[in-house]
This record gives structure tokens, C-alpha cells and sequence, in this order.
């Protein structure tokens, strides 16, 4: 498939480097065809020279020139990752040459995986790529319910937007709320904001469970936005520490979302508790589960309004734990459960959906099958490895193959 990105400033160049000595092998082990996952190369391994330059990745053998993102993933101000997309055929090697070459004008184009903080609209933090949206809420929201007036939302839930174009529409959907000239609850043919979150877990939130009840923290306090871009946008959240029948847990989210993704990845730093649970809203209970305990991931298929919806988690490394389908009769309390484990005050999880009014999964099998193809990518990682080696010995080894 192809895609079309937007132009984003820092990616794009204007003159490369003639020469190509670092070389990234890119190798798919699995019989299966891979794209939309991402590749994560440390700057100090690829030893480049330069200062204000920007990284371009060629396929050797096409010549193609594919899109890549320079982050600082550890926010220390400091660029130090590299990602880049490539797809693999199934059992599959794939060779890649970096130049380097000045950064090219900026664009104000809005970055395909995009978030940002929302004041105009409480203190909303939202989320989005090409093929999801979410967002979850901040202390005035909290603030609001807590003093009964209207408007607020009490809820560490994670809410799914179902959009159904791949251009960006957080900004436009908010726009069109907040100065009335429309609702992100009605669907004009780009999605809508139909998912009820209330005091659930939503699409991944999480809970302590003590003897037979859940206990869940308040919205987050504090906010970071890491970056945007055309691979991956990443920020962080804060919250107050809350209480789970007398265990003090304290939480602190980092969530990032890559281009082609349905799911969102959470890095949790939790303290308190040896284990936590990541949950799935059951809304009206009459949905289907679906478990695989080996590979780590929950599912849940429902009917949503005049379509389907399914939501999942995918818990990577053998951490999830066991899992529940726990049913009550308080309102918004009945979640589906994948109970992790904690190692290093930290856990790590994938947590999304796929709506069939999208046109991305058209029944539950396709969903759960989608869960499973990522698990199985999280379990044989793409295999990457970095040479170097002279542009003029690098083509002598293409003509010998």
C-alpha cells in the first residue's frame, strides 16, 4: 500500500552526503509480510558526522527513499533515536544506506502521529496517526465534577476516538465544538466520539485490584508532549498518587503512538504494588472475549452503535499474568482485565481498537488475528544490525548478488 506523508520540517533534505559507509540490515525471520512496524536505531551506532543535518535512510538495491524521525526519546534535549519504517516480505533481508544532508525548510503541515494537550476544551490530552485517535482528561475536568459544575469528567479512562480518514482531525474535530458549528458526537463522514469511558479502564487504563474490588486513580495532573511526527508522537502523563485499600500506588504514563498502529503503547512507572491491571469497557456486556494467555493479549468485540468495535491489549515479554472478566453491577465498573506484572517499578503494554466502519476490520476473527500478528512482531522483533562499510565496497557487493 502506498502512503502519502505529511511534510514534516526535520525530515526532509535538500542535498545528501556522498558518501555511504554506515549500512542498517534490516532482517524479517517470520513467514509473514510486515509493515508499520518501526525500526529504533541509537545515534551513536550509526557514528555520524555533522551538526545541524538531518539522517536519510535509501533502500540499496531501489534506490527508494524512505521516511524517517530523529527523536529524544529519553527528553535529556538531546536528539539520540532514529526510527524508520521499512516493509518486509515474509523471511525477508533488506539493506539501507544513511546519508546526511541539511534540514529543509519548515512546513506548517500538522504531523500524521500528532499530540497535544486541549485547554480550549477543559484540559482534554489527545492522540492520533493515520488510523486512530484517543484521548483522556486532565485536573480542571476533575476539578469540575468535583465542585458540580458542568462539563467536567472524572476519569483516568482512556477514550476512543473512531475516525475513519487518515488525514488528522483532533484540531479540526475540537474547532468544530468549541465554536459550535458542529459536534465530534455526530459523524459527517470522518468518524465521531461515540465511545462511552465514564469511571471505566476505556482502551487501557488501569486498576489495583485488593480482594474482590478495583481501585483506579483520578485524571492525571501534569502533562509533557515529547514529539510529533510522521512515525511516532510521544508525551507524558502524570497523576496524583491514589489508593488501593491501603496500598499508596503512584503512576506516572508514557504513551507514544506510531504511524499504521491501531495500538498505543504505554511504559508505565508504577510504585506500590508487585502487579496492575490494564482493562477493557464492557459498555452493555454483550460483546465476545477472546484470550491467548501464551502471546499475551485481550479482546473484546462488540456491538457499537450502528456498526462493531473491537478493542484489545497486548501485553509483551510473558508479563501478563491472568486476566478477568470482571462483571458488576456498578455502572461503568465491568472490564475485561490482563493482569501484569510489575518488574522494576515498570510495565509495558499495547492497548487500541479497530471500529468496522473504518473499513480496517470487518469482523471479530480479522480483529483478533490483527492482536495475534502484533503479538507474534513483539515476540521475533524486526532483526537489525549496523555495518560499516566503504559506498565503494558496498557496490561491489551488490553486483556479486
Amino acid at each position: 500500500m502506498k502512503i502519502t506523508f505529511p511534510l514534516l520540517s526535520l525530515f526532509f533534505i535538500l542535498s545528501c552526503g556522498k558518501n555511504a559507509e554506515t549500512i542498517i540490515t534490516v532482517k524479517n525471520s517470520l513467514s509473514t509480510y510486515r509493515q508499520f512496524e518501526t525500526v529504533t536505531i541509537n545515534l551513536e551506532e550509526l557514528k555520524l558526522s555533522g551538526g545541524n543535518e538531518s539522517i536519510f535512510i535509501e533502500d540499496i538495491e531501489t534506490g527508494q527513499q524512505l521516511i524517517s524521525q530523529i527523536v529524544d526519546e529519553n527528553d535529556d534535549g538531546k536528539f539520540d533515536v532514529l526510527l524508520f519504517q521499512p516493509e518486509m516480505p515474509a523471511n525477508s533481508e533488506r539493506k539501507f544506506y544513511i546519508r546526511t544532508g541539511k534540514i529543509s525548510q519548515e512546513s506548517d503541515s500538522i504531523a500524521a502521529c500528532y499530540s497535544r494537550f486541549v485547554p480550549e476544551r477543559t484540559d482534554d490530552y489527545a492522540w492520533e496517526n493515520n488510523r486512530v485517535a484517543f484521548r483522556t482528561y486532565g485536573p480542571r475536568a476533575q476539578e469540575m465534577i468535583e465542585s458540580n459544575i458542568k462539563g467536567g469528567t472524572l476519569s483516568s479512562g482512556i477514550d476512543a476516538w473512531l475516525k475513519r480518514v487518515e488525514y488528522p482531525i483532533i484540531n479540526k474535530w475540537y474547532k468544530k465544538e468549541t465554536s459550535s458549528t458542529g459536534s465530534y458526537h455526530e459523524d459527517t463522514g470522518e468518524g465521531l466520539d461515540n465511545f462511552h469511558v465514564g469511571m471505566s479502564r476505556g482502551v487501557g487504563g488501569i486498576a489495583k485490584k485488593a480482594d474482590s474490588t478495583y481501585y483506579i486513580s483520578k485524571n492525571f495532573t501534569t502533562w509533557k508532549t515529547l514529539f510529533n511526527g510522521p512515525i511516532r508522537t510521544s508525551f507524558i502523563l502524570e497523576y496524583a498518587s491514589w489508593d488501593a485499600s491501603g496500598k499508596k500506588i503512584s503512576e506516572k504514563k508514557k504513551i507514544s503512538l506510531d504511524y499504521g498502529s491501531n495500538l498505543s503503547k504505554f511504559e508505565i512507572t508504577i510504585k506500590g504494588t508487585d502487579t496492575i491491571s490494564a482493562g477493557l469497557t464492557l459498555h452493555e456486556q454483550d460483546g465476545e472475549i477472546a484470550i491467548n494467555k501464551d502471546y499475551g493479549w485481550v479482546s473484546y468485540w462488540e456491538p457499537h452503535g450502528d456498526s462493531q468495535l473491537g478493542t484489545g491489549i497486548v501485553v509483551p515479554n510473558n508479563a501478563m499474568v491472568g486476566y478477568e472478566h470482571y462483571v458488576t453491577n456498578i455502572q461503568d465498573a465491568s472490564n475485561l482485565f490482563a493482569h501484569i506484572s510489575i518488574e522494576d517499578s515498570m510495565i509495558t503494554y499495547y492497548a487500541g481498537f479497530g471500529w468496522k466502519k473504518s473499513g480496517q476490520f470487518q469482523n471479530k476473527t480479522k480483529w483478533n488475528d490483527y492482536l495475534q500478528h502484533f503479538s507474534e512482531g513483539l515476540k521475533n522483533p524486526l532483526l537489525v544490525r549496523v555495518q560499516y562499510r566503504s559506498l565503494k565496497t558496498l557496490n561491489e557487493s551488490i553486483k556479486k548478488n
